[in-house]
């Protein structure tokens, strides 16, 4: 299915626009060997002292580490997810270790972001979809996947290749379309905050 071409206010590479996040997905496999390649563009984000606080988990559909995830999904999510070829869980250290001293990491979360951005432009350049969402029960996700103390969970990333939009509950169908953007007019102003 063809969509509406996003408009730019300013050149930038097509990635950007052409990247979006479907949840139809093709009910195929996917192996590790596909996956790995978006692990390792997460790997190389910018990060705070180089401190690279982001930590995945992920589980292939049909094994284990992909049930543990998909149980912690809200019901709205879990309708469209489990299609998914694998699931990812995204956290990060909250915390970071200097000369023996632990101490609060004010940028864990950020950096994870940086790294969750590199990770689905990867997968738009594969081929592939990523969708990640914040509807998941962060309590029975982190019991599943024994997060350890001090990290935080942030999102669960839906990944695979796109499927049929009819697939999807009838709600969702017509929301199957790259969302826009606000104008930079609106996120962007010179010397103060707007």
């Amino acid at each position: 299915m063809s969509h509406p071409a996003r408009e730019t206010d300013h050149a930038i590479h097509d990635q950007f626009t052409e990247r979006w996040s479907p949840r139809a997905f093709a009910d195929t496999d996917l192996s590790k060997d596909a996956l790995m390649p978006l692990f390792e563009a997460a790997r190389w984000a910018p990060s705070a002292s180089n401190n690279q606080p982001w930590r995945f988990a992920y589980g292939l559909r049909g094994d284990t580490g992909f049930a543990k995830i998909a149980s912690a999904l809200v019901p709205f999510n879990h309708a469209w997810a489990e299609k998914a070829g694998a699931l990812v869980a995204i956290a990060s250290a909250s915390t970071l270790e200097r000369d023996g001293v632990t101490s609060a990491n004010p940028w864990h979360a950020f950096d994870t972001g940086a790294a969750w951005g590199s990770f689905a432009l990867q997968a738009h350049h594969a081929g592939l979809i990523a969708h990640a969402m914040g509807g998941f029960d962060a309590g029975t996700l982190a019991e599943a996947l024994k997060l350890p103390e001090g990290y935080v969970l942030h999102a669960v990333v839906a990944v695979g290749h796109q499927g049929d939009a009819a697939g999807l509950p009838e709600m969702l169908q017509a929301r199957e379309a790259p969302s826009p953007r606000r104008p930079i007019t609106e996120t962007v102003s010179h010397g103060a905050f707007l």
